[in-house]
């Protein structure tokens, strides 16, 4: 079976994950016609991209503007950046952008001094210059991170969760339901530690208290200098 090119839908859907600023409410007109015009995305999974299209024509700039940061830019599991959710901060990381930077450039594809390789918007245009197999295969080796987002998008009522149920069945998938891990509240992630809080396990207690001092004898120390002298410790 001939598989449909959804190039159009694809930039269309990236361009829709994009911050929601003035030149993005500009294009919105655009993006509607196209999208209806490609016909590539399911009828009911289309509805609802309308409803997010509408969403952003016709809503509040701020409050869409505040729903996206609060949405993509706290917490992981709703990053638009691939690879938190395949590595999060793991030495891994490095060397799997390096590999995906190279698989553009491989196909005449350069990133702009600001853009990095695993950021959806970009892993989708990369995908809309590619023949309709290779695009799917693509979408479909991603599609257990399209379903997490999904999932976690549909947890807090996001509209964006259309562009995420889309990109799944442009992959050839279907969504189901996943744990999500709750995301650590961010105030709490950026909290310092308050230092030497009675952090020892001697049973120190808290400031302002008596802190009892242990004199530990030093074993290893102590081993490492009678080898030295050819004693047995």
């Amino acid at each position: 079976m001939k598989l449909p090119n959804a190039s159009i839908s694809l930039r269309v859907l990236a361009r829709l994950l994009a911050y929601p600023d003035a030149a993005l409410r500009a294009d919105l007109v655009d993006l509607r016609v196209a999208l209806h015009g490609d016909q590539t995305v399911p009828e009911q999974r289309l509805a609802e991209l309308e409803a997010l299209i509408s969403t952003l024509e016709r809503g509040s700039a701020l409050d869409n503007e505040a729903h996206y940061v609060e949405v993509f830019d706290r917490g992981r599991a709703t990053s638009l950046h691939l690879f938190e959710h395949v590595h999060g901060d793991s030495r891994e990381r490095g060397p799997a952008m390096i590999d995906l930077t190279q698989t553009y450039e491989k196909a005449g594809l350069f990133l702009g001094p600001d853009e990095m390789p695993d950021y959806l918007p970009v892993v989708l245009e990369f995908v809309s210059t590619q023949p309709p197999k290779e695009a799917r295969a693509f979408l479909g080796e991603m599609a257990h991170i399209f379903n997490a987002i999904f999932n976690a998008l549909q947890q807090r009522q996001s509209p964006y969760a259309a562009v995420l149920g889309a990109l799944l069945e442009l992959a050839g998938e279907k969504a189901h339901a996943v744990k999500i891990t709750p995301d650590e509240d961010m105030d709490k992630a950026w909290e310092e530690p308050v230092v030497f809080d009675g952090c020892s396990t001697k049973g120190q207690a808290g400031p302002g208290q008596t802190q009892p001092i242990h004199f530990v004898k030093n074993e290893t120390a102590r081993a490492s200098s009678a080898l030295a002298q050819g004693v047995t410790p």
